[in-house]
């Protein structure tokens, strides 16, 4: 959801991993599509019917989509089947950061932040007619659907390079960080209890305060704690190691090749030299 699922690539048996490899990742593929993305799909396609999503929350996803093919495609080509016929490691290759079971509280922390309760207030919002609440926690929850969506496909076609993989939850944070704001400012700011107001009433506007202000807080967290100084520099880093690996080889393989033909082409000039001696 914030990288997560793309800084830590499954886990693989070091002996057989390059006999299981197609086979994990084709199912891996349709599991997913059969699933996850099938059911972020219905939400995305909810959320965009509703009319509760802005356009410019509507086009985001595409723009981006765009964008990160296009550098995939320009500036940063993968180089996974160069690093295989090297002879490197494909899981290796795949993985960017390897998180410890503290790090897995805090993915399970941001999961029930930033989609079950988010999507349980939306509801609850339909529920109770409370228009104003599900208008502004919707474009958070459609854009976290986009972004889940775009790192399970990114992760799955293993296509592409480890920046461009870092860049899907970058910058789907950046934008959910200023929709979260103009969230958090519309129910702290705009939204009042009055003297008729129920201990019901008062208990769901605060319920939606305090989960804007979480939201707020564990993503603008997770930007500028996580993903900008250790997830991003970690993938670019693992991204020039691998060129490197690769340009290593390479040269590697041209020498070997020359060291070949060398001998043959001092054969082929010992010949007319010795055809001379015997005339």
């Amino acid at each position: 959801m914030s990288g997560i699922s793309l800084a830590v690539a499954p886990r693989s048996d070091p002996e057989h991993g390059s006999e299981r490899q197609p086979t994990t990742m084709m199912g891996g593929v349709m599991g997913s599509l059969r699933v996850i993305e099938l059911q972020l799909v219905a939400f995305i396609m909810v959320f965009s019917a509703s009319g509760l999503v802005p356009l410019i929350d509507l086009a985001f996803p595409v723009a981006t989509t765009l964008y990160l093919l296009a550098i995939s495609r320009l500036a940063f080509p993968p180089l996974h089947s160069k690093l295989d016929a090297a002879g490197g490691s494909p899981a290796a290759s795949q993985e960017i950061f390897r998180g410890s079971n503290l790090f897995q509280v805090y993915v399970v922390v941001g999961t029930t932040v930033g989609l079950f309760l988010p999507l349980a207030h939306v509801l609850g919002g339909f529920a109770r007619g409370d228009d104003g609440a599900v208008r502004t926690a919707t474009p958070h929850l459609f854009l976290l659907s986009c972004q889940i969506l775009t790192e399970n496909v990114v992760g799955s076609l293993g296509a592409f390079s480890p920046p461009v993989r870092a860049l899907v939850p970058l910058l789907y944070t950046v934008r959910r960080v200023f929709v979260i704001l103009d969230w958090a400012y519309d129910v702290w700011a705009n939204r009042a209890l009055t003297r008729a107001s129920t201990a019901q009433e008062a208990a769901w506007l605060w319920f939606g305060r305090y989960l804007a202000a979480a939201n707020l807080l564990y993503f603008s967290a997770n930007l500028f704690v996580f993903l900008i100084p250790k997830f991003l520099p970690r993938a670019f880093e693992k991204y020039f190691r691998m060129r490197d690996e690769v340009c290593a080889k390479t040269a590697e393989d041209k020498r070997a090749r020359g060291h070949m033909e060398a001998p043959e082409q001092r054969g082929d000039v010992a010949k007319p030299v010795e055809s001379k001696k015997a005339d």
